[in-house]
């Protein structure tokens, strides 16, 4: 079993404080791989996971933008797969 580990360092000063949400100036930060992007998208929209915008199809799968606790954005992927080709 793999293992995930995330760490986010708290604003130390007012200059980050004001910053908190706004790291990427408004890009996405972080993403999110899932093995099932309806099974996910649906459980997350379940618990009050606030998407920014509809899901979209990219070439290279499925993809949402949602906001976490703070304001990052991050992007819930699910692969297109890569079975015959």
């Amino acid at each position: 079993m793999s293992r995930l580990a995330l760490l986010l360092a708290r604003a130390a000063t007012p200059a980050q404080e004001a910053r908190v949400g706004d790291q990427t100036g408004g890009r996405v930060a972080f993403f999110l791989e899932s093995d099932d992007f309806a099974r996910d998208h649906a459980a997350f929209g379940a618990r009050g996971v606030r998407f920014v915008e509809e899901p979209r199809d990219e070439a290279y799968g499925r993809v949402a933008v949602f906001l976490d606790l703070y304001g990052n954005r991050w992007d819930l992927v699910g692969r297109r797969s890569r079975e015959g080709g």
